[in-house]
C-alpha cells in the first residue's frame, strides 16, 4: 500500500530514516475509560519507515491518534521505541542519543518554559547546555530577537508573555545552536493568524538554508503550502509516502486524504 519514494539522488543526502519503528504505551484504567476501550495495550506507531532529506520540508500527515507526535518523540529522543530505530545526520536514537539531541531542535505546543525567567535568560541558559561559544550565541540572540520582534519583550518574564510571544521564544529556543534538523509537532497549533505566518514563513526560510523540517499535522493547507513531500499516517501506520504531487495524483489533498483513509479503514467518510 506504501507508495514508493523517489530515488535517492533527487532528494540530496539522507538526513533522517525511520525503520520499521514501533511503539506501544499501556493504558491506564482512566485511559481506557476516555478511550472507551477494554484493552490496556494501545499500539501508537507500528512498523513506521521513512526518510527525509536536506533542504526539504516532510510533513506527517494524520488524524488525532494517528501516531504522529508519537514518532517526532521517538526522533527526538524523548521516549524509546519499543522496535526499530531511526538515524538523524546519521546517529541511532537508540545508541547515539545525545548526538541526536545536538543535531535538532524540537518544538511542540506542549512546551511549557517556566514563567519567572525571561526569554533572554531561557536563551542564554539553552544556548550554554549547547555548548554555544558566548560571542555566537550574542549575535544569535540578537539576530533571531530583533527577526521575531521577542528585543522588546527581552526581559519580560514568560508568564506574562501572550501565547503568541510564548510561540516565537519556544521557537527561537528550539533553534538556538542551529540545528542541521528542525522538528515540529503541529507548528501552528494554536496561533493568530499573523503569527502562524512569522513561523511558516521562517520555515521555508530554514529550508532555503538547507536545513531538513520534519512536521506533524492535521491541517491540509499547511501541507500543501510547506511540504515538498508527505507521509500519511493512519493508525500508527505509514499508508502513503512521497512527493506531494505524486500521493495526491491529480486531486486535491483533502480529497486524496480521504480517498485513502476510506481504503485503509473500509469506512465512510
Amino acid at each position: 500500500m506504501q507508495e514508493n519514494s523517489a530515488p535517492f539522488a533527487d532528494f540530496g543526502e539522507e538526513v533522517v530514516r525511520a525503520e520499521n519503528l514501533r511503539k506501544t504505551f499501556t493504558l491506564s484504567r482512566k485511559q481506557q475509560r476516555l478511550d472507551k476501550t477494554g484493552e490496556t495495550h494501545k499500539i501508537a506507531v507500528a512498523g513506521l519507515s521513512f526518510s527525509a532529506y536536506r533542504g526539504e520540508i516532510y510533513g506527517l500527515l494524520g488524524p488525532n491518534g494517528a501516531g504522529k507526535t508519537t514518532t517526532l518523540r521517538i526522533l527526538s529522543t524523548l521516549i524509546k521505541p519499543d522496535g526499530g530505530d531511526a538515524f538523524v545526520c546519521g546517529h541511532s536514537v537508540r545508541r547515539e542519543a545525545q548526538a541526536v539531541r545536538d543535531s535538532i531542535g524540537f518544538m511542540t505546543s506542549e512546551l511549557k518554559l517556566e514563567g519567572f525567567f525571561t526569554p533572554s535568560y531561557l536563551f542564554d541558559f539553552f544556548g550554554a547546555l549547547h555548548g554555544v561559544e558566548k560571542t555566537v550565541l550574542a549575535k544569535r540572540k540578537h539576530e533571531l530577537f530583533e527577526r521575531f520582534g521577542i528585543d522588546r519583550f527581552a526581559e519580560v518574564k514568560i508568564k506574562d508573555l501572550s501565547t503568541g510571544m510564548l510561540q516565537k521564544v519556544s521557537l527561537v529556543i528550539a533553534i538556538v545552536h542551529d540545528p542541521a534538523v528542525v522538528i515540529f509537532d503541529e507548528p501552528t497549533n494554536g496561533l493568530d493568524v499573523l503569527t502562524a505566518k512569522v513561523v511558516t514563513d521562517f520555515l521555508l526560510e530554514l529550508k532555503r538554508m538547507g536545513k531538513s523540517i520534519l512536521l506533524s499535522t492535521h491541517i491540509f493547507s499547511l501541507v500543501e503550502k510547506l511540504c515538498d513531500r508527505v507521509g500519511i499516517i493512519i493508525d500508527g501506520r505509514m499508508v502513503r509516502d512521497g512527493t506531494l504531487e505524486g500521493v495526491c495524483d491529480g486531486m486535491t489533498l483533502e480529497d486524496r486524504f480521504f480517498e485513502i483513509y476510506r481504503e485503509v479503514k473500509g469506512e465512510t467518510v
